[in-house]
């Protein structure tokens, strides 16, 4: 059994993070596999309660491809991709809203709850706060025709407010990265890319982006930590940022360059990965610096 007097040097060596970050908001990019494993998740709802209890405002925006996925298999609705972008016809968004909104969402907020937080689940069509305009991807054979993905947008503009507020009750906010157009439509939208636009808007301290991966490796496997926002457009152009990982770095690219201090892509499949991030030195991804 762990010594009182090594329980109580943890908390210690946790209070100057807890002082630096009280009052601070960071907001969570939640997905991956730390989405779908039972233990992972009873320990991110435990870090999301954690922080908030000690002066922390984590916003939550989660993802769910992999459920769509199964849920539109289920019913027999063939899934089609573009780049790694879902085309999204009427049918496919009344799915996508069903699992988004009425099935994670809620066990995100069910969860939290469960373990002593008060969570409060949105979508961007929640008071409008996040305005979408439809994507309108170049094709790969013209310079001037588009492919049509259907209902699948980009964040127009955010409205803090809602957010705000919520922070101001003690509330935790987990949003489903769906936006509402000019003519009342909804779009889904690339959850990296809602979680990134958000912290910006916020201003947020930090924005986390919980991944598949222990971060950003470089050629030979080597995790990539300490990151400044010319060195990762440098490996961009190499090639060693490549494939699933492009949009993600991408988001956490442009947050770096919109005011959020510090980008951190981490490992999700570590047991709160969260908690050693945010509250210890030791670190369990990538730090992208704003400067």
């Amino acid at each position: 059994m762990e010594k009182p007097i090594a329980k109580a040097e943890v908390l210690l060596d946790a209070l100057p993070y807890i002082r630096r970050y009280s009052g601070k908001t960071m907001v969570i990019k939640y997905g991956g596999h730390a989405m779908a494993d039972e233990e992972l998740k009873q320990g991110f709802a435990q870090d999301m309660v954690l922080l908030k209890y000690v002066g922390i405002n984590p916003v939550i925006v989660h993802g769910g491809g992999p459920q769509i996925g199964q849920l539109l298999m289920q019913l027999g609705i063939e899934s089609q991709f573009v780049r790694g972008m879902r085309v999204t016809d009427q049918q496919t968004m009344d799915v996508v809203e069903m699992v988004l909104v009425g099935k994670v969402n809620k066990e995100i907020v069910n969860l939290i709850n469960q373990h002593g937080g008060r969570a409060i689940g949105l979508t961007g069509k929640d008071g409008s706060f996040i305005r979408a305009r439809k994507m309108l991807l170049q094709s790969e054979s013209g310079a001037d025709e588009t492919v049509d993905l259907g209902q699948v947008g980009e964040v127009a503009s955010i409205d803090p407010e809602v957010i705000a507020l919520l922070e101001t009750r003690e509330f935790i906010p987990v949003v489903a990265p769906i936006g509402v157009g000019p003519d009342g439509r909804s779009y889904n939208i690339n959850a990296d890319l809602v979680a990134g636009k958000l912290a910006e808007v916020l201003k947020a301290e930090k924005l986390i982006l919980l991944t598949n991966t222990p971060g950003v490796l470089d050629k030979q496997g080597k995790l990539l930590t300490g990151l400044t926002p010319k060195e990762v457009d440098g490996l961009f152009a190499d090639g060693t940022i490549h494939g699933g990982m492009l949009p993600k770095i991408a988001a956490a690219l442009d947050a770096a360059r919109g005011g959020v201090r510090s980008v951190h892509i981490i490992d999700g499949r570590v047991e709160h990965a969260l908690l050693l991030e945010v509250l210890t030195d030791e670190g369990v991804g990538t730090l992208i610096r704003s400067r």
